[in-house]
């Protein structure tokens, strides 16, 4: 029996040997089988003491080259330089493991980036025995990575940049991305849309709509706006709500599916739209009133020669009555009289309307401001007496002379009168007063003032732009003109509240030197 214990302990002792040994075999077949893995053993200073056909296919260097090599010929020189191979190795015995992303060598002198995992070994008693190193190339992986990183902030910066909005959203219509674009049209913030409803960007009557189309589409199949580009009407923050394109695109990933809508906001095309049919009435218009200057031109010659005619058949009965002491051919004469000084009357102011149309001759040229106020006041005031209108003209002294374009300024100043008396027409009090008087030095100021209804605040401040208009039938352009006539004078327009009701016009003209007389 005694004999026996000892034959039996070495029996057992050779087993553990052989089950060891073929243990280790087998470990060593699976470290040498880890194909993209470097496995290798350090002893406690640093030198190769086991390495696995990995780590020669990784690096170049066979078992018998690297066995009892120090590992610093892994490292850069750079890292070399700063006794990073040392202190790889103490911070891993102090804390048991470390990993990193760090750069390696190959054999050949060829740098890679590795993933490095170093494990500190110890004994039962806690000795330092080694280090087990496990190294991975990640070159491939790091690029790729970066690569995606890249691509995905090219992606950023085009929907960044892209002009129209980017909404993406899940199946339930739940928001995930919303573009830089689309905070700026919508107003809000992506916090405040990301987690939430796409529904939210809808007016109220299209929310309950959308929800029933999207649940459509998932139980049938059959697309609504899906694949389309449609126009809508969409929200903003604040609640005002805009005309929109929309376009709607799916997609699976990962087998979910989602929903990419581009938004387009319509607003600066539909005001173009309506703004270009509105220029299109105007212009028709203006051809229009173009072409009855043209017919006025030559209604005005045609009218005045029988006009002159008629004076002279009236002044030659009135020869022929001559004197008389019987009552009733003076009255006759009388008549003729009056007849005939009205026709004169109605020639001169045909021949102004003809000269006034046609523009007669054009330049800056001295002109008798007296003068020029009476002529563009005998066409303006037409018809004002028979509607009830006061005409008062105030015109200052020693301001005889300015240099100006007769025509435009008589232009300027029937457009002024013509507007005050038809601002007047429903008003109690019709007053209507064309003064002159001095201005800054070298300069006159002509001032239309009327009793009519006056401005409102909100055409005031756009009162001289083109198409700015109070009439129900006007076209907004006889005030732009003026403005532009004016300043081609080097003077300016403006318009201000009656001293009691109304409108004042002023408007400043040069007066001429002596050099332009």
């Amino acid at each position: 029996m005694n004999d026996a214990l000892p034959c039996g302990s070495v029996l057992d002792a050779d087993a553990v040997a052989r089950r060891n040994a073929v243990v280790a075999e087998e470990l060593g077949l699976l470290i040498d089988g880890a194909m993209g893995y470097a496995i290798y053993m350090l002893d406690a200073h640093g030198r190769v003491t086991i390495w696995n056909r990995g780590a020669e296919r990784m690096k170049g260097w066979t078992e018998a080259e690297i066995i009892g090599v120090d590992s610093a010929i892994f490292y850069t020189p750079d890292d070399v330089a700063v006794g990073k191979p040392a202190d790889d190795l103490i911070r891993a015995a102090a804390f048991g493991r470390i990993a990193e992303d760090s750069w390696r060598l190959r054999k050949d002198g060829s740098e890679f980036l590795a993933s490095v995992t170093i494990t500190a070994l110890r004994n039962e008693a806690g000795e330092l025995r080694g280090f087990g190193k496990v190294i991975r190339d990640v070159t491939d992986q790091k690029a790729s990575e970066a690569a995606v990183v890249r691509r995905e902030h090219h992606l950023r910066s085009i929907l960044a940049t892209v002009p129209d909005a980017m909404i993406v959203m899940d199946e339930r219509g739940i928001v995930s991305s919303f573009s830089t674009t689309a905070e700026r049209l919508f107003g809000y913030a992506k916090a405040d849309v990301i987690g939430r409803n796409v529904s939210m960007l809808m007016p109220p009557a299209d929310r309950r709509e959308h929800d029933g189309h999207l649940r459509t589409y998932l139980r049938t199949g059959i697309p609504h706006n899906i694949g389309n580009v449609r126009i809508a009407t969409a929200q903003r923050a604040n609640g005002d709500t805009f005309p929109i394109e929309l376009a709607v695109g799916e997609a699976v990933i990962a087998g979910e599916r989602i929903f990419t809508g581009f938004v387009r906001d319509l607003t600066h095309r539909h005001e173009t739209a309506r703004r270009m049919q509105e220029l299109q009435s105007e212009l028709i218009h203006v051809s229009r009133v173009s072409a009855m200057g043209t017919m006025a031109s030559t209604l005005a010659h045609e009218i005045n020669q029988p006009l002159t005619a008629i004076a002279a058949y009236l002044e030659t009965m009135r020869f022929m009555i001559g004197d008389t002491g019987d009552v009733l051919l003076g009255e006759i004469a009388e008549a003729l009289d009056q007849a005939a000084a009205q026709s004169l009357r109605a020639g001169t102011i045909v021949r102004r309307l003809r000269a006034f149309v046609d523009g007669g001759d054009t330049g800056f040229k001295a002109e008798r401001l007296d003068m020029l106020v009476e002529e563009a006041t005998s066409l303006a005031l037409l018809g004002a007496h028979e509607a009830g209108v006061n005409v008062t003209m105030p015109i200052a002294a020693g301001l005889d002379t300015v240099l100006v374009d007769r025509v435009q300024i008589q232009q300027v100043l029937v457009n002024l009168i013509r507007n005050g008396i038809q601002s007047m027409v429903s008003s109690p009090i019709k007053e209507l007063i064309i003064a002159t008087a001095a201005d800054r030095d070298g300069w006159v100021r002509v001032t239309v003032t009327d009793t009519g209804t006056g401005l409102s605040p909100d055409i005031r401040d756009r009162l001289f732009e083109a198409f700015a208009t109070t009439k129900e039938d006007g076209m907004g352009l006889g005030l732009s003109i003026c403005r532009t006539i004016v300043e081609a004078h080097g003077g300016r327009i403006w318009a201000e509240a009656g001293a009691r009701s109304g409108t004042a016009f002023h408007f400043c003209v040069p007066l001429a030197g002596r050099e332009d007389v």
